[in-house]
C-alpha cells in the first residue's frame, strides 16, 4: 500500500587470533600472550580515552531508552532481563564507545520524549524516521529494514490492505504504524493501544498494523491469528538522539565498524 524508506566483539575473538597467529608464525607462547595482553591494553586506553571526550547523560554510560514490548527487538524476560536484538546492538555500540549501557523500559511516546529532554543518550526500540520526529530529534544511519504487517483472526474477511478501509484499526501507541493508517483510512478508522493484539483477541478492533518481527512473536503466542502475506509499508529503523548530539558521529562509525566485521548481521 505504500513503501516508506526512513534514514533512519570482538576483542576476545580478536585476542585468540592474535595469540594463534603468533604463535603459528614461531613466537612462544610467553611472548604471544605478552604481545597480546599489551595489545588489550592498549585498546582499553584507546576506549577510555574516546570515552572520555564523549559527554554522556551519565559519565561512563550510554542510558538507552526502549520500550520492551516489542519482540524480537526488545522483550523482557521471565526473570526481568530485557533482550533482543538491540539491546545487543546497543550493548555492542556502548563496547565500541568504551561506554557501560544503560537500560530504561518506558512507553514508546516517554522513550521518544527521555533523548529529546536529556534524559537518555539514545532511543532504541524499533524506531521509524519520521518527518515530524526528524524536527524534534535526530537520528542515525539504518542499522534493521522493518515492515509494517497486519494481522487478523484466521476467519477474518480482510486479505489485504485495501480491505482495511470501513474496517476498525488497531496499533500501538505512538507508532508509525498508527500514523500511516490514520492518514489512509482517517483517525475514525484507528485506534491506538499498549497493546493492540489483546484489543483484537477481544474483538475490540478488526485488525492489527504493527512491525512484522513483532507480529510473528504475537501471532505465534496467539493461536487464532495470523499475519496476511501483503505487508503494509516497508521502512528502516534507526538510533534517535537528541537534536544536535554529540554521539552522533561516534555512533554512526560504531554502526559502520559493526557492519563491516559482520557483528550486526551476526545479531
Amino acid at each position: 500500500m505504500k513503501k516508506i524508506s526512513r534514514r533512519s566483539f570482538m576483542a576476545a575473538a580478536a585476542v585468540s587470533v592474535a595469540a594463534l597467529a603468533l604463535t603459528a608464525c614461531g613466537g612462544s607462547a610467553s611472548s604471544a600472550a605478552s604481545s597480546v595482553a599489551s595489545s588489550a591494553a592498549s585498546s582499553e586506553a584507546v576506549s577510555s580515552a574516546a570515552a572520555a571526550e564523549l559527554t554522556t547523560v551519565e559519565a561512563g554510560k550510554l542510558t538507552m531508552a526502549t520500550n520492551a514490548t516489542f519482540p524480537p527487538y526488545e522483550m523482557t524476560t521471565d526473570s526481568g532481563e530485557i533482550e533482543g536484538i538491540d539491546v545487543d546492538t546497543a550493548k555492542a555500540i556502548a563496547e565500541k564507545l568504551g561506554l557501560e549501557l544503560q537500560i530504561d523500559d518506558m512507553e514508546f511516546d516517554a522513550a521518544l520524549l527521555s533523548v529529546q529532554q536529556g534524559k537518555a543518550d539514545i532511543v532504541m526500540a524499533g524506531v521509524t524516521v519520521t518527518d515530524e520526529r526528524k524536527a524534534v530529534m535526530d537520528f542515525s544511519d539504518s542499522y534493521a529494514t522493518g515492515i509494517q504487517s497486519i494481522i487478523v483472526p484466521n476467519d477474518s474477511d480482510i486479505a489485504s490492505p485495501d480491505d482495511l478501509a470501513g474496517k476498525k484499526i488497531g496499533t500501538q501507541r505512538g507508532t508509525t504504524g498508527y500514523i500511516y493508517c490514520s492518514d489512509d483510512f482517517g483517525d475514525d478508522a484507528v485506534v491506538a493501544y499498549d497493546n493492540a493484539v489483546q484489543a483484537l483477541n477481544n474483538g475490540q478492533v478488526d485488525a492489527v498494523v504493527i512491525d512484522n518481527a513483532p507480529a510473528q512473536e504475537f501471532v505465534a503466542a496467539n493461536p487464532g491469528l495470523k499475519v496476511l502475506d501483503t505487508s503494509y509499508a516497508e521502512e528502516d529503523y534507526a538510533i534517535g538522539m537528541a537534536k544536535g548530539s554529540a554521539l552522533e558521529d561516534a555512533v554512526n562509525k560504531a554502526l559502520e565498524e559493526l557492519k563491516a566485521d559482520g557483528t550486526l548481521q551476526a545479531i
